[in-house]
């Protein structure tokens, strides 16, 4: 059983939200604009996860690519008050292993659907446990994100307002359902407007032009990776993409460079975004705001949140009502929140004097190249401002004498050419130290990704000692 509580912020117990967020459980904020035929298949998929024996508080386990069935599982979940654990589709064995063993579900839904008697009535509260969501890694064990029924409604409610969502928009949604942004961007928030929402069940670009297309597509959200592809697919035209309206895009290279361009071809409003598993879409930008810093920062504030820099270490901390409520692991919960109660995101940010964020890197994704830290966000972000180099990923490589150098692995332009001398003149002109510039360049078709969506920094970094001595 999960069962998240609320006593002390330095056992990863974030206080109880009190204030205007306070409101109903996510069954009940989705409920209210089910039509018939959506209510009583939830209804009846509940009743049977009941009658398979599953109660308040349990777990619910299952790994299925994106789809209608996920959605139903998630809903029947919150409507008896158990716990979603949805499983990305592609995680090995020995991941799913570590899932089941640390949530210890009282089900796992391996065929069809659980089909019984319809339970109309919701048994949870909001203060209760929705889902547990795990984060993607390269290398170390998946951390298991508890999200209440409170948050997720809160979240919810919040983004359909920031982003203008009105029921006639239609969200594509490749991203993993077992993931916040696929549950926040595909289920949830499509709920309370509610819009339409269309599944991949993996990403695609070109059968994503032709789904833009078809569905009139007006709302997207992902990593800048998506989109490159998307606007590099071999049937992408303007006319096809020209139902969209919104993209929203976080994670790394979101630059100023990548909404410039994703802007002029997708020829919508493309906005950076900035969140994590444990903290979802905390800053964006807004109808109005000042387009200079919606292109240069990764947004400012939604809601509530709150936000402060570490003054000793520049890591950004958060707090606010849809934050996370601990780690399924306990001991994990005690580095993640400061002692009163604010959670380290391990990102390293800047914070400008009018609130608007800019993250310049993670703390563990700095390079120590003779003493100097390098952000590689830094490097990333002149890397991609060169007009040949579409997407870059700078990471370290062992050195004898610096200890690390930095590599950068770029993907260009078809038919640009980028190399070290190119590299090097570029840094020298826009005035960045010497000691950042990249040491090695490697050209790539494409970068190796973890599961949603982002660059395994992990994979290249095991890659990179290869290449240097290559």
């Amino acid at each position: 059983m999960i069962e998240p509580t609320y006593t002390h912020a330095r056992a990863g117990e974030y206080a109880r939200p009190r204030g205007p967020w306070d409101g109903p459980t996510i069954d009940a904020a989705l409920s209210a604009h089910d039509g018939a035929d959506v209510a009583e298949r939830v209804a009846r998929v509940a009743g049977g996860l009941r009658a398979a024996g599953v109660r308040l508080h349990d777990a619910v386990c299952w790994q299925r690519p994106n789809g209608d069935d996920v959605r139903l599982l998630l809903r029947a979940c919150w409507r008896i008050g158990a716990v979603a654990v949805p499983i990305h589709h592609a995680a090995g064995a020995a991941d799913v292993d570590v899932i089941v063993e640390d949530t210890a579900p009282s089900l796992v839904v391996e065929d069809a659907l659980p089909d019984g008697e319809p339970v109309r009535d919701g048994a949870s509260s909001p203060a209760d446990a929705a889902v547990v969501l795990y984060t993607s890694g390269s290398t170390a064990r998946p951390k298991g994100v508890i999200h209440t029924h409170r948050g997720l409604a809160y979240k919810a409610r919040l983004m359909a307002a920031v982003h203008g969502l009105q029921a006639d928009d239609a969200v594509l949604m490749p991203a993993p359902l077992a993931h916040i942004s696929g549950l926040q961007n595909g289920i949830t928030l499509p709920g309370v407007v509610p819009m339409r929402a269309v599944f991949m069940a993996r990403w695609d670009p070109e059968e994503a032009v032709r789904i833009i297309e078809r569905e009139r597509i007006t709302f997207m959200i992902g990593p800048p990776t998506f989109f490159i592809s998307l606007m590099a697919a071999s049937n992408f035209t303007p006319s096809a993409v020209s139902s969209l309206r919104l993209v929203s895009s976080g994670g790394a290279g979101v630059t100023p460079a990548f909404v410039e361009e994703a802007q002029r071809v997708l020829g919508c409003v493309v906005k950076r975004t900035y969140g994590s598993t444990e903290a979802p879409t905390i800053t964006t930008t807004q109808p109005g705001d000042d387009p200079v810093k919606a292109m240069t920062t990764d947004g400012r504030p939604t809601g509530a949140v709150e936000l402060r820099t570490d003054p000793a270490t520049g890591e950004l901390l958060v707090r606010g009502p849809e934050l996370f409520c601990g780690y399924t692991d306990p001991r994990r919960n005690v580095d993640a929140f400061t002692d009163d109660g604010w959670f380290r995101t391990g990102d390293l940010a800047a914070i400008d004097d009018d609130g608007w964020l800019t993250i310049v890197g993670r703390l563990k994704d700095i390079i120590i190249r003779g003493g100097e830290n390098i952000p590689a966000a830094e490097v990333e972000a002149t890397l991609e401002a060169h007009p040949a180099v579409r997407h870059a990923v700078a990471v370290g490589a062992p050195h004898e004498r610096l200890g690390e150098q930095v590599v950068a692995y770029v993907m260009v332009t078809p038919g640009a050419g980028f190399d070290l001398a190119a590299c090097r003149e570029w840094f020298a002109t826009r005035g960045v130290a010497k000691f950042k510039t990249p040491e090695h360049v490697v050209v790539v078709d494409e970068l190796p990704l973890l599961a949603a969506g982002k660059p395994d920094r992990g994979a290249l970094r095991a890659r990179a000692a290869d290449d240097v001595t290559a």
